[in-house]
């Protein structure tokens, strides 16, 4: 077997390469720039409209756990919570960095070029893959510090160390489900040969699980159980648990049970319908988690979105490993 070749020897693993030419010109575009201030318009206004209900919540719990995580999960209505948000502006920024990863190449006919230097052909999709990450780690880690000094500034809020841990997880969660929608814009970009058309395939998806996630799970639910919503009280339960179920089949909805088991520290369970679980709250003694114990509240849901994201990737990988390039 042949060894590495000097110009690998200088500049690295191929995939590398490939991630530092992506970053060096991603993290100086106006893409990146313009995504980086929505997210911190985003992050700021709910921080803003809030403050009242927040310094109000502060004044109540006076000396009581988790107070600086409401920065983070409490909003003003109209405007939600920064959480909340970001469960369903964020995923664009995966979008934003994956849609035209490999068809964009081809379009602008670099990508024969690109393969034509000494690296392995899955250095080129990993490499832009582990540039996307990054990218978004660098973008949403900027966000929750904004939010993070915001609270600091104005509300005089000192995290302790538990909260942020709790935060440093969250913020790996954030990254892994932002970074499940970078690798299915990824598999469109590979699949899709015109960039457009990747980008509003993959924001039909993002838009129908988003918006209409929980309408398709009730429809489903009716169809399948059309008696049980207006039945006994026990069929009303299980119906509500059956659309529960169907709705966690969303990304959104997993992210969003994940986040509020690791940002609110008394949740112990984040899977029953929302009356079953105003009448477990109701009756159970109010306890504070810890964080070993949230991460177990939040396990089945991370696990499925770690799951879909290898599956998108790979499917991605082996689509672009199998695709011919032309020169």
């Amino acid at each position: 077997m042949a060894g590495p070749t000097d110009w690998q020897r200088r500049r690295g693993p191929g995939w590398r390469v490939v991630m530092g030419k992506e970053l060096a010109e991603g993290l100086t575009s106006l893409r990146f720039l313009i995504l980086l201030g929505l997210l911190s318009l985003a992050a700021a206004g709910p921080v803003y409209a809030a403050s009242g209900a927040i310094r109000d919540a502060a004044e109540r719990a006076s000396g009581a756990a988790a107070v600086f995580l409401a920065l983070f999960t409490i909003g003003a209505d109209p405007v939600p919570s920064f959480v909340g948000l970001v469960g369903f502006l964020a995923p664009l920024l995966g979008i934003a960095f994956g849609f035209d990863a490999i068809n964009g190449e081809r379009a602008q006919g670099t990508m024969p070029r690109l393969l034509s230097q000494p690296i392995h052909r899955d250095d080129v999709i990993n490499g832009k893959f582990a540039a996307g990450l990054a990218m978004i780690a660098v973008a949403v880690t900027g966000t929750m510090l904004l939010v993070a000094g915001i609270g600091l500034l104005r509300l005089g809020i000192v995290p302790s160390l538990g909260e942020v841990a709790r935060l440093v997880v969250w913020l790996a969660l954030t990254i892994v489900y932002i970074g499940m929608w970078l690798a299915f814009a990824t598999l469109c970009s590979v699949v899709v040969r015109r960039a457009a058309t990747s980008a509003l395939i993959a924001i039909g998806v993002w838009l129908a699980l988003s918006l209409f996630g929980v309408l398709l799970a009730r429809l489903v639910a009716s169809f399948i159980d059309p008696t049980g919503a207006t039945g006994a009280p026990a069929d009303a339960l299980a119906h509500a648990q059956l659309e529960q179920q169907l709705s966690a089949i969303s990304p959104g909805t997993l992210y969003s049970q994940a986040t509020t088991a690791l940002l609110t520290p008394s949740a112990t369970n984040v899977t029953v319908p929302g009356l079953a679980q105003l009448i477990q709250l109701s009756q159970q003694i109010p306890t504070q988690l810890s964080l070993d114990q949230s991460l177990l509240v939040a396990w089945p849901q991370i696990v499925i979105l770690v799951a879909i994201t290898i599956a998108c990737f790979v499917l991605a990988y082996v689509g672009f490993l199998r695709q011919e390039v032309r020169a």
